[in-house]
């Protein structure tokens, strides 16, 4: 079951953390079959009323203790999607006239040419998507990446399951051949963790110049998500990436999770959900090693 409640408090996000109300399949970038082998059966979901109570609590409790995200320059291996417009390939300029509309992160690969966001985020695209690693101010330091395929779990492309809302982009080399990992380095991946760890979320706010940073400790909602509270994170941040154990000198740290889930995400820019990173997870990695 999808779970849509709306608090009367809160402004809608429709427009962002990925203009997530648009439910519809893959366009451009569809997955063809490859799903079908992912049938890992996803944990119960605790009744609608009961995760509406928290959703409840959680607010009233964050809306005064919550910090606040900040500013910064960015970071390397994390980035923002753009819809390709003129873009000709993927190290070509970059056409922003249409703004970024998800955020995304390189994730460690054999073949160094993976990244992770929200499925929500790329779900009925029909336009090429480009992704802009450490993206600021108009500036791409790190090239612009042309997706070339995306990968969700079977769950999410039969009926957008809120416990299945990631996806593995690839993305197309630079000339010669080089992956994306080779520029920009790469987050590790984790499934399997603990619901309570100390993260660092980084991602890119509608119409923002550059992208936002926070730490906070996540916590279980239920048993299918996490929550993350730190305020400032609006529309456009859905896909970024809850980061464990960064490293100071390198920016780069454990992907755990991305903004996205229930929600999509979440309704408040106070408090932000991620799905838990289960067997699902793992076995879509996998397929989309395979794929590269």
């Amino acid at each position: 079951m999808r779970l849509r409640a709306r608090p009367a408090r809160a402004r809608s996000r429709s427009s962002g953390r990925a203009r997530r109300r648009r439910h519809l399949v893959l366009g451009v970038c569809a997955v063809a079959g490859a799903m079908a082998v992912l049938t890992a059966a996803a944990p119960g979901h605790a009744p609608a009323t009961d995760l509406a109570r928290q959703v409840d609590a959680s607010f009233t409790r964050t809306a005064a203790s919550a910090p606040s995200a900040t500013s910064f320059g960015g970071t390397s291996a994390v980035g923002a999607l753009f819809s390709a417009g003129s873009v000709g390939g993927s190290t070509a300029g970059l056409d922003t006239s249409g703004g970024h509309f998800c955020s995304a992160s390189v994730v460690s690969s054999p073949a160094g040419d993976l990244a992770i966001t929200a499925a929500h985020c790329v779900a009925g695209r029909t336009t090429p998507v480009v992704f802009v690693p450490g993206y600021h101010d108009g500036q791409a330091p790190y090239g612009s990446w042309l997706v070339t395929r995306v990968f969700t779990d079977a769950a999410w492309t039969a009926s957008g399951s809120t416990d299945d809302d990631v996806a593995f982009l690839r993305l197309a080399p630079a000339a010669g051949g080089v992956p994306v990992q080779s520029v920009t380095g790469a987050e590790q991946l984790q499934t399997g963790a603990s619901q309570r760890d100390l993260v660092t979320v980084i991602g890119y706010p509608d119409g923002a110049a550059e992208p936002v940073t926070c730490e906070n400790w996540t916590k279980a909602f239920g048993s299918t998500q996490l929550e993350f509270d730190c305020g400032g994170y609006t529309d456009g941040t859905s896909g970024s990436p809850f980061l464990a154990g960064v490293n100071p000198a390198t920016g780069r740290g454990t992907v755990i999770g991305v903004i996205g889930g229930y929600e999509q995400g979440g309704d408040t820019p106070q408090v932000s959900y991620s799905i838990v990173f289960g067997t699902n997870v793992a076995s879509l990695y996998q397929t989309a090693v395979a794929g590269s």
